[in-house]
């Protein structure tokens, strides 16, 4: 198989934990807006107009009923296209930010099958929004005033009887989930490259935006990068949070499970979980700027031992390049500054 495509990568990295006798179980989660196709005076992007009521998106309340009400039409076909196409989706709820949404899919424990439906759901959504007049944006930050567009991933991981090994019984979960988060903490700030891969990835990221800003982790604790849901404890699993819509589901798969397996095979400690709100504080060790990020994933042994040597030289060579030809264009706001 050819080692450039994301989906191979993936491949080689399911292995891995096949290998120590694991199989992970995998939900994605989807945040996007719903925009008018016309921009606005400014040449910037714009909610929607309502078909319920003729008028333009001005507000939301999270997972409000009457927010989906004037565009149950779309929803419902984006539903219809997902069930007619073998794709898991869940229904939509609504988001923070006007004309914002989530769908989710269900969990499957073949998670390469589960990235392959995250790529076709994206592009359901995408094509029904335009069938309706409307573009459907996965960019991580279109707002900068409005929360971004996140991709969460829960995950489980299966021994080779199916028992979940992050139950043990006990509400706070099993060493191997602690393992796990540890895992996925070492090998944060070398991924984020991955969880963040464009430049308007990590407008997403500041203090008190609802995104994490450090590796902390906690239980139903929302503000933390990896979260342990409320729920039984056969349903024991980890939420990762970190990552931007705008990433590659088949990457970001794969670093998640290599983190996890990285923790489980070192047994890395993730110390205590935090409480309270644990996205006031930036790490500074976190690469939240492009180039830092692809130094760190370049030079980063770990994301290689996964992903491959000759992949991730690739990926970070194009990322540069992609950085490059995107300094190559002035900016309205040089000329309102510097002009």
């Amino acid at each position: 198989p050819l080692m450039l495509e994301p989906r191979n990568v993936l491949a080689h990295v399911v292995k891995q934990l096949d290998d120590i006798g694991l199989k992970a179980t995998v939900a994605c989660e989807f945040e996007f807006y719903l925009l008018d196709k016309e921009m606005d005076r400014k040449g910037r992007p714009q909610p929607p107009i309502n078909p319920a009521t003729g008028a333009r998106e001005t507000a939301h309340e999270v997972y409000g009923i009457t927010e989906l009400d004037g565009f149950m039409g779309l929803l419902k076909e984006i539903d219809e296209a997902a069930a007619a196409q073998g794709v898991p989706a869940s229904g939509a709820t609504a988001e923070f930010a006007p004309g914002q949404y989530e769908i989710n899919l269900k969990h499957e424990d073949d998670v390469i099958r589960a990235g392959d439906h995250a790529v076709m759901l994206r592009h359901i959504i995408g094509t029904i929004a335009r069938k309706h007049n409307f573009l459907a944006s996965f960019m991580a930050k279109p707002f900068v005033e409005q929360t971004g567009n996140g991709m969460h991933v829960h995950c489980s991981v299966l021994d080779e009887k199916g028992n979940n090994i992050f139950n043990d019984g006990t509400d706070e979960g099993s060493p191997k989930l602690r393992h796990a988060i540890g895992g996925l903490q070492a090998t944060l700030p070398d991924a984020m490259a991955i969880f963040a891969p464009n430049l308007n990835s990590y407008r997403r990221f500041g203090p008190n935006l609802f995104v994490p800003v450090n590796g902390s982790w906690g239980y139903n604790n929302r503000s933390v990068a990896f979260r342990v849901p409320n729920g039984s404890p056969d349903s024991r699993r980890i939420e990762h949070r970190v990552t931007g819509a705008d990433a590659n589901p088949y990457l970001v798969l794969a670093a998640i499970l290599a983190g996890i397996h990285y923790g489980i095979v070192n047994e890395i400690d993730p110390g205590d979980p935090a409480e309270g709100n644990a996205c006031e504080t930036v790490d500074e060790g976190l690469p939240l700027y492009l180039p830092s990020a692809l130094k760190r994933f370049r030079n980063s042994q770990v994301m290689r031992q996964y992903l491959t040597d000759r992949y991730v030289d690739v990926y970070a060579e194009t990322k540069i390049l992609e950085y490059e030809k995107f300094q190559e264009a002035i900016s309205p706001l040089e000329y309102d500054w510097y002009l």
